[in-house]
């Protein structure tokens, strides 16, 4: 497998998709601006998206592809047998995860967006909006399942393609809305669920040439799977600190009227330059790193990681310095219309800039983390993310009252470069980290 190749093909169907994103973004900025429909609207989509992020852009593959290619190695029928199990499970899981959030969704948005609470239209809307958009978890986690198998034959395309869904149809929602004078937030909640369903179809059937599942819901679990999850919530943390990162920031921000707004969308704009720096370069490296290891090429695994690092280091460093230096005409040129003011732009760009200085480091975790996850090993990214975590919420906390949102960024980017210098420590220490020129 050619990892530039690869990676462009992942890179295509990605930056296509986050451009369908801005101009969905920027839709939802001309009809709602940072309201609070807007800003309802981003805390019911926030917990479901962020759960798609961390599924769908590494982290379910993360703990999948390296199991999934050690069973592919004993046979396909072992193979077969271990993706059957672990869907199965899935599908319970993701069930009464879905029926739990819709029976106490008020406790689920008071703990995403604890500000909200003192406004009842603003919290009552928020938990409308949540319960419509939440059964978007159970398809999109099914979703990043077979990405997973795709993944594990070396085939990007359709993968990276699928989230296109989420952006056309919530474009489409808000084309509706606007031509028919329907509720802007609420046809958008709906159109979110729509797209998973349609995204998990799309993805069946272009995995079924590979694989065909073949459900069997049973207590019993085999040792793989158990060593599977036991895998899979470290990797969640670990893989995806990022967006839990800035899920703790929304939760902060909940308690200055419109920053949850101009969080999103200065994530959104930063997140295309972490789509292809880190998301892709790292998606695409993780089976043939893993599948390397498993033969014990070291040096063809050292090669990979050190084309990886090079490769997320070209695309990121240049995208860091654009938007640290023109964030707010960025900002202004994508966003600057009908209901989004001077003072929304002015906001959404100074969080933007300092989300700018962690571009870098955003890629950099996902590719660096890949480097134990190849072998396994969840336990240490596990601890890494727990201590990024914890800085970044400390941060948060101790100057939010004196510095306002803006110390959610600022924390965001902190945090992160100390978690890769401690990864780089990490990896020196077990002798996984040699770069060839």
């Amino acid at each position: 497998m050619n990892l530039l190749s690869s990676t462009y093909v992942f890179s295509f169907f990605t930056l296509l998709s986050r451009v369908l994103g801005y101009l969905r973004d920027i839709l939802i900025a001309i009809f709602l601006g940072a309201s609070i429909y807007a800003d309802a609207f981003f805390v019911a989509f926030r917990l479901p998206n962020t759960f798609r992020r961390l599924f769908a852009e590494g982290t379910f593959n993360a703990a999948f592809i390296p199991s999934y290619v050690s069973a592919k190695n004993t046979s396909k029928k072992t193979a077969k047998k271990f993706a059957d199990d672990i869907i199965s499970f899935l599908v319970l899981i993701l069930f009464f995860i879905v029926l739990l959030a819709e029976i106490f969704t008020p406790y689920l948005v008071y703990m995403i967006a604890p500000g909200f609470f003192d406004n009842d239209i603003k919290y009552n809307l928020a938990v409308e909006l949540t319960r419509i958009t939440f059964p978007f978890l159970l398809f999109v986690s099914l979703s990043s399942f077979f990405s997973g198998i795709l993944n594990s034959n070396n085939k990007f395309a359709a993968a990276a393609a699928a989230p296109i869904f989420l952006n056309i149809i919530l474009i489409l929602s808000l084309l509706i809305s606007f031509f028919f004078n329907l509720n802007f937030a609420k046809q958008l909640s709906y159109g979110v669920t729509l797209a998973g369903i349609i995204q998990l179809i799309f993805l069946i059937f272009f995995t079924s040439k590979y694989y065909k599942p073949s459900f069997e819901f049973k207590l019993s679990l085999t040792n793989k799977v158990k060593f599977f999850f036991k895998k899979l919530f470290p990797s969640i943390l670990s893989s995806g600190v990022t967006q839990i990162n800035i899920l703790v920031g929304t939760i902060i921000a909940s308690f200055e009227a419109g920053a949850v707004s101009y969080l999103y969308y200065a994530d959104r704009i930063y997140q295309i330059n972490l789509a292809i720096a880190g998301i892709a370069v790292g998606t695409v490296s993780l089976p043939v790193l893993s599948k390397t290891i498993k033969q014990r090429n070291f040096l063809k695994a050292s090669n990979i990681q050190s084309r990886s690092i090079e490769l997320s280091l070209l695309f990121s460093i240049p995208a860091s310095l654009g938007l640290i230096l023109a964030s707010e005409e960025i900002v202004n040129a994508l966003f600057g219309y009908g209901s989004f003011s001077v003072e929304n732009v002015k906001m959404t760009s100074a969080a933007l800039k300092y989300f700018g200085y962690g571009i870098p480091a955003f890629a950099l975790i996902k590719i660096l983390s890949n480097l134990f996850f190849a072998r396994n090993n969840t336990r240490t990214p596990f601890h890494i993310s727990i201590f990024i975590v914890f800085l970044n919420v400390t941060i948060s906390i101790l100057f939010f009252k004196n510095i306002g949102f803006i110390i959610i960024p600022i924390a965001t980017s902190i945090s992160t470069w100390v978690g890769v210098i401690i990864y780089i420590y990490k990896l020196k220490s077990h002798y996984f980290f040699i770069i060839f020129s």
